[in-house]
């Protein structure tokens, strides 16, 4: 079964807006596909059950004093009804989603086959619902409005331990919002802190504010909802619900953001960039006539504006260039040179370079005592197809490393015949292969390897992972490729030492 994807979801909460009245519902629902459909995003119109006959007590069910229970009441739907606004929803193409307010409902989600249950902020806490949204084995989207985070990491434990696909939702449950209470960093709060889990903005803000939905963008929300409805003569909207064209102005201010935001990632520059940069960039020129195969100095060369064509930049400047001719005073030098082959020094600053950025992206620290050593089995110029950076933390009579691999890297077969070591991941993903059976190993996932075993591991995106073992004995590695196995320690290894 394909995985449900919270990505870019845009939640269109009908909630009791349909006012108990099919066709009324029936309007909502078409005018708010409509405006799915022209700002092509992928929509979900989302219900809300209770089986009001037990959600209510009976002592209470006729007194108009109490919130909420008269509009309860009065917006009571059909089972039969809701049935007829689900087939309209699926007619159009959207998703179907709801939100529970008690056990019986999930029951009645479960025979209705909704694509997603959504856990409403007030139920965060509501432990015998959320056990029966758990059976369900649904989708699940969890507003977080008012939950301390102790209750959000226990619904998350409890969603996470049960294999449910999950998302969590900053909210703030005031009915409209003043946008002095958005509290909009608790999304890259909760990003951060709920690492890998999807995050969206659950909106009560006036629904004419369009700049919040574009801060919720840079902020990292990938997912948004608010309450949706239309307003007639005989049907007036709260001050927290969304016309149709106030739902199509928030999805374009919407997707005005995310075009601004731009990637995720840190990708190349663009042409235009590029080329704008070059016009200001220096060039390297020769200061005097040189001759073909010298080590260059720093005072052998001018480093100056503009960089003409096929000119080396100064950003390419090292101490390890040689002339690849001979150079009169003043002409500047091939920008080929940089593609002969880079020093070891070179290969080691790229690598530890690379390696510095990964473990800022996982925030590991590292403590001033560990030792660092690239480990190339087939030397420097190959490491990016096989090694590792070994971090030595500990070795006593038990050991603890980290171990980096780049993207695309791999580490040959090879066993211990003394040492028994355990993997976690602590970021990224890897694959080991134990006598000859693979493993596919994600962030927090342990794995034994015991003395013996013949093992390897990759990665294709780059990972951490840390190994607990036995002390560690430098001659107590066998590999199965016996050219690696006949090389002396230190041609294989390089100990860093200044990075």
């Amino acid at each position: 079964m394909t995985k449900f994807s919270f990505d870019n979801l845009f939640i269109l909460d009908m909630a009791n807006n349909h006012q108990g009245e099919l066709q009324h519902g029936l309007n909502i629902i078409d005018a708010m596909a409509k405006v799915a459909h022209q700002t092509n995003i992928r929509a979900a119109i989302k219900f809300q059950f209770r089986q009001l006959e037990t959600f209510i007590h009976p002592d209470y069910v006729e007194r108009k004093d109490i919130k909420h229970i008269p509009r309860f009441i009065e917006t009571r739907l059909s089972l039969e009804d809701y049935e007829k606004l689900i087939l309209r929803v699926r007619e159009h193409g959207l998703f179907t989603m709801c939100t529970p307010f008690d056990e019986e409902s999930v029951d009645v989600i479960s025979q209705m086959d909704f694509d997603a249950i959504k856990i409403a902020s007030c139920s965060v806490t509501d432990r015998p619902l959320l056990e029966k949204v758990v059976s369900a084995k649904k989708p699940v989207i969890a507003s977080t409005g008012g939950a301390s985070l102790s209750d959000i990491e226990f619904l998350a434990h409890l969603l996470r331990s049960s294999s449910i696909n999950y998302a969590l939702e900053h909210c703030v449950s005031i009915y409209p919002t003043p946008a002095e209470n958005l509290q909009l960093n608790q999304i890259g709060y909760l990003r951060n802190h709920f690492g890998g889990v999807p995050i969206g903005w659950s909106t009560h803000e006036d629904p004419d504010d369009l700049i919040t939905v574009g801060l919720a963008v840079a902020k990292g929300a990938t997912l948004f909802e608010r309450h949706v409805g239309i307003s007639d003569n005989d049907h007036k909207l709260n001050a927290y619900s969304s016309t149709p064209q106030q739902v199509h102005e928030w999805v374009l201010a919407y997707q005005k953001a995310v075009e601004r935001c731009g990637s995720k990632n840190r990708a190349p520059a663009l042409i235009e960039e590029s080329e704008s940069l070059r016009t200001l960039a220096r060039g390297i020129y020769l200061s005097k006539d040189v001759k073909k195969d010298t080590l260059l100095k720093s005072s052998d060369v001018l480093f100056a504006m503009p960089a003409v064509e096929g000119c080396l930049l100064s950003g390419q400047w090292s101490a390890s260039i040689v002339t690849d001719k001979d150079y009169s005073a003043g002409e500047s030098l091939n920008e080929a040179i940089a593609n002969a082959d880079a020093s070891d020094d070179q290969h080691i600053n790229q690598i530890m370079l690379q390696v510095q950025g990964m473990l800022q992206d996982a925030k590991i620290q590292l403590n001033n005592t560990s030792n660092i050593e690239i480990s190339h089995h087939y030397g420097l110029k190959r490491f990016r197809e096989y090694g590792a950076i070994i971090i030595d933390v500990i070795n006593r009579e038990y050991c603890k490393k980290l171990i980096i691999q780049l993207p695309r890297q791999k580490h040959p077969y090879h066993f211990h015949k003394q040492k028994e070591e355990t993997f976690q991941v602590l970021y990224g993903e890897m694959e080991v292969e134990k006598n000859g059976n693979p493993t596919i190993l994600k962030t927090g996932d342990l794995f034994l390897v015991e003395p013996g075993n013949w093992h390897k591991f990759s990665t294709l995106d780059g990972v951490i992972f840390e190994e607990i073992s036995t002390t560690h004995i430098n001659s107590d590695s066998y590999y199965e490729d016996q050219r690696i196995n006949d090389m002396p320690r230190e041609a294989r290894k390089t100990v860093v030492t200044n990075w």
